[in-house]
């Protein structure tokens, strides 16, 4: 009965795992970090990173975090005792020791299985849309985050190419990438800067665009070599515009084509 008991809370804990990460992706987090800092919060590792700023500053997400810390030594101090419990009785402890093996194995073939964390992710976010008031958004599907693109974050460093710079200097839309905000060093934030915006050393730029391209800028270092990169860049993101126009062209010939067989139909 105890084994069965540890199973359950370890099965509940792991769920509150889950719903944890969930309902800070929701609130804008990737979802990397938001089960980063979710599994930091539940085992108490207490990861000091420049991410928790964000966490701890934002009061959603603090809530949530504070409510996983408050499980996670719930979740530790059962556990413990439950195993305490489990082996005081020396009869059928082998018995005992098969059944919290054999739960935990499938505890773990549940947990991980890429099918059933889809469809739980999709429950979990269908009862957070229905009886809470987070923001729940599909920022992926909202950005396309498909196929080559994404959104990362970059932390501005002395000498790099951008620092010191304005966006207008800097052309960043030439190389097909977009700054969606920056996050100042002082704790400001700057949404949907315009070209006027100066970019400066410690800044947060949350860019979207190729994984490359972006990859590419944030080892770009400033000098003659980084603007050599910048041109460069340039001129691969307008060989993929001649190409995305002359996809974009022949769909538009095969749909006017289509048309024509309708009407004639």
């Amino acid at each position: 009965m105890i084994a069965v008991t540890l199973i359950i809370v370890l099965a509940l804990s792991l769920l509150v795992v889950r719903v944890a990460t969930v309902a800070l992706a929701l609130t804008g987090l990737s979802e990397e970090l938001a089960r980063f800092q979710t599994h930091s919060a539940f085992f108490g590792v207490g990861f000091t990173t420049s991410e928790s700023e964000s966490i701890v500053t934002h009061p959603v997400r603090r809530k949530i975090i504070s409510v996983v810390m408050i499980l996670g030594h719930a979740v530790f101090a059962t556990s413990v005792t439950a195993l305490i419990l489990s082996f005081m009785d020396r009869q059928d402890v082998l018995a005992r020791l098969f059944y919290i093996a054999f739960g935990v194995l499938v505890l773990w073939i549940v947990f991980t299985s890429e099918w059933i964390n889809r469809r739980l992710s999709r429950l979990i976010s269908l009862a957070l849309r229905r009886w809470t008031t987070l923001n729940v958004r599909d920022y992926s599907s909202l950005l396309h985050l498909a196929g080559r693109y994404t959104v990362t974050e970059t932390q501005v460093q002395p000498k790099d190419w951008v620092a010191d710079k304005t966006l207008g200097q800097l052309n960043l839309t030439g190389e097909g990438v977009l700054v969606l905000g920056i996050q100042r060093a002082d704790g400001s934030y700057i949404g949907a800067p315009t070209g006027k915006t100066t970019i400066f050393e410690k800044d947060t730029m949350i860019l979207y665009g190729r994984h490359e391209a972006l990859a590419e800028l944030d080892r770009r270092r400033a000098g003659l070599r980084g603007d050599s990169a910048h041109k460069k860049a340039i001129a691969q993101q307008k060989v993929i515009v001649k190409e995305q126009n002359a996809q974009e062209r022949k769909q538009e010939k095969k749909r006017q084509l289509e048309e024509k067989q309708t009407k004639a139909v």
